[in-house]
């Protein structure tokens, strides 16, 4: 048995829709429609992973989010 490793991964899916919606345990968001793309993604960390500013409340993430200190 192995130990646990303490990462969380969470998918959800959002009702009424075919979209996955996943947060990797380093805090960067995903959506897809096609689980093995979510699944690929997950455990793909780093690769294509920006995590969340934890510093500023619903703050930027992802790869298209705006970088810089908001000033």
């Amino acid at each position: 048995m192995t130990s646990p490793t303490g990462e969380i991964y969470r998918i959800d899916w959002l009702p009424g829709t075919d979209v996955l919606h996943g947060t990797c345990h380093c805090g960067a968001e995903h959506s897809a429609e096609d689980p093995i793309e979510m699944w690929e993604w997950m455990l793909g960390h780093p690769e294509g992973h920006t995590p969340r500013d934890q510093n500023v409340p619903n703050g930027p993430r992802g790869p298209n989010a705006p970088q810089g200190n908001g000033s």
